[in-house]
């Protein structure tokens, strides 16, 4: 069967595709993996024993790592996951053996605006359905993990407001004495959900919980996913779940989940999240998925275990960060490699003509509505403007040491011109480009693509990070808004700025990370403010401590960690196959 993406829907493609898959047992044997180091969850998918296969691998040569990062989107998306597969796949097409890294799909963008992640066209990841929907479960028990959590907490501000010191004695309890107005944690689901941004529980009586404001946030922002991105096998991985702060005591000392002795339930919860799950692309390469997305609200990286076992699998591993380099590559260079002890050899910028006009002063693009004639018809002057973002991200990536390859997600209503402006500009930036064309033909379409991988990979490289772990926590701010976004300083709110002088007293803080909540649609705080941004400043309104993952989370601009489903969500055209069970609508 011929699958041609013009005349296919992304599921379909995904669908015809899954009947001659390779079962995963041979897909991981073609790995390297033994079968003791393989669990299967069905024909097509399963998890990997990685602390096994690890130990069994050693420290033998390593594959050339590859990151995949983007300039800053439109509110569709510019391919970058499909560029991720695709390069792989490209990979093959040259005879390498190439793996893959890419992000769990949320259910909220999945059944809102974006859909899946899992490619598109010809470069798409497989099974469909399961990578989409619940996968092995990793979200479901993120979920899970944090708010249990939420119920520990909750219930112990019940039972200390209900009861005196010798009842909770009797049952082993110490009084943390929790202030109500301190709880820095709340619950957690994977949806769009804007009406639980903030909500009031313990309604009724004494008998139903303290009475306080609350509210949920996406499941993929929990400190539990970071933790899971983070964490370098089981031991590290329950070390930092009894680290969480979740609340403050009414002297302003931190309440944890330790001190909740809900750590270790929490930590149950994830003994199998913590394996990353096999998939393959259309082509039959291997793609590891770990992790999650929304590197706006979160780490948004592919998970270190995942990048640590494909680098010991193959000849070529590609992870995937999250938007754009402002923010994907940005954590991805200064706190996943520092926490990893990876480097890259090469940094793929995803760029599309789209965004680029968009960026330009083109049209607002939005989800659900039709593109404006700017962007389907041949328009030079907006696209030349509009390279401007993309010299930006050039610029970004080449601040690490890295020369970065460009990649031109090519459409189908690209004109040559337009193809050879970006191009142009790119290579007198001091990148290398190539045009690829994955979506329409899949590997063969990403060969120039992997070719320039494969040269920059060669290319001796000066990997240095943006700011020592010695800089204060407002230095590294200052460094990240002016040197990566453009911004010409930092302000911030009277709130932000004691939670700031507060955390710089701590001489423990130098030791966490520095993982910054901004808006992925502009290189500024402000989505409306297109191309590269001039004559603003940054503005920190809060500040979010993670212990458990390591990270303080600056949070800039009006940002939200819980989006909002649209009025023309996905779920309107999923459904299933009554025959089958197969899931139809996907993308």
């Amino acid at each position: 069967m011929t699958l041609d993406p013009t005349k296919m829907k992304g599921w379909q493609i995904a669908e015809a595709a899954e009947a001659t898959m390779k079962p995963v047992a041979a897909l991981a044997a073609e790995l390297g993996l033994q079968s003791d180091e393989v669990v299967p969850q069905g024909h097509n998918l399963a998890k990997l024993d990685f602390q096994r296969a690890l130990a069994r691998l050693g420290d033998g040569p390593a594959a050339k790592y590859i990151d995949v990062a983007g300039m800053t989107p439109t509110p569709l998306g510019e391919g970058k996951t499909t560029t991720t597969i695709g390069l792989v796949q490209g990979l093959g097409r040259l005879g390498k053996r190439a793996t893959g890294a890419i992000r769990q799909p949320s259910s909220g963008p999945t059944f809102n605006v974006k859909g899946s992640a899992a490619g598109g066209g010809l470069s798409q990841v497989i099974p469909l359905g399961p990578l989409s929907i619940r996968l092995t479960g990793d979200i479901d028990c993120i979920t899970n993990a944090h708010n249990l959590a939420m119920v520990a907490l909750t219930a112990r501000m019940q039972h200390e407001a209900n009861y005196d010191d010798a009842h909770l004695s009797q049952r082993s309890l110490k009084r943390l004495d929790i202030d109500p107005g301190r709880v820095t944690m709340g619950w957690a689901m994977d949806f769009c959900a804007q009406a639980l941004r903030n909500i009031r529980i313990g309604l009724g009586g004494k008998m139903d919980g303290l009475e306080m404001d609350c509210g949920f946030q996406m499941s993929v922002s929990s400190e539990v996913m970071a933790i899971l991105a983070v964490a370098q096998d089981l031991k590290d991985l329950r070390e930092r779940m009894g680290r969480i702060v979740v609340a403050y005591d009414r002297k302003g000392r931190e309440v944890t989940t330790a001190d909740l002795e809900v750590d270790g339930a929490m930590t149950a919860w994830l003994v199998d999240a913590i394996n990353p799950t096999l998939l393959q692309t259309l082509e039959g390469q291997g793609i590891l998925v770990h992790a999650g997305p929304f590197a706006n609200i979160a780490l948004g990286q592919s998970s270190i275990i995942a990048d640590l076992l494909g680098t010991r699998l193959s000849e070529y591993h590609v992870t995937e960060s999250g938007f754009g380099a402002d923010i994907g590559y940005e954590k991805f260079w200064n706190v996943k490699c520092r926490l990893s002890g990876l480097r890259p050899h090469a940094v793929v910028l995803v760029v599309t003509v789209r965004a680029l006009k968009m960026h330009g002063g083109g049209p607002a693009v939005k989800p659900g509505l039709p593109l404006s004639g700017d962007y389907t018809a041949e328009n030079l002057g907006l696209l030349e403007a509009g390279c401007e973002n993309m010299l930006a991200h050039i610029g970004i990536i080449k601040q690490s040491g890295v020369r970065p390859v460009v990649c031109v997600n090519r459409f189908t209503t690209d004109t040559d011109a337009e193809l050879a402006m970006v191009r142009r500009v790119a290579e007198q930036a001091g990148a290398r480009a190539a045009v690829s064309d994955q979506w329409m033909r899949g590997g063969d379409g990403a060969r120039e693509l992997a070719e320039a991988v494969m040269e920059a990979c060669e290319e001796p490289g000066d990997f240095k990070y943006l700011y020592d772990l010695e800089t204060p926590l407002r230095k590294r701010i200052e460094l990240i808004a002016t040197r990566i976004y453009g911004a010409d300083g930092v302000c911030y709110t009277e709130q932000a700025l004691e939670k700031a002088k507060a955390i710089e007293s701590d001489p423990r803080a130098r030791e966490l990370a520095t993982c910054m909540v901004k808006t992925h649609l502009s290189l500024s705080d402000d989505p409306n403010r297109k191309g590269r941004p001039t004559g603003w400043m940054l503005a920190i309104r809060d500040f979010l401590v993670y212990k458990g993952a390591g990270l303080i989370a600056p949070v800039a601009g009006t940002i939200k960690l819980m989006p909002g489903t649209s009025s023309n969500p996905a779920f309107r055209r999923i459904d299933i196959d009554v025959e089958t069970g197969r899931v139809q609508g996907l993308f």
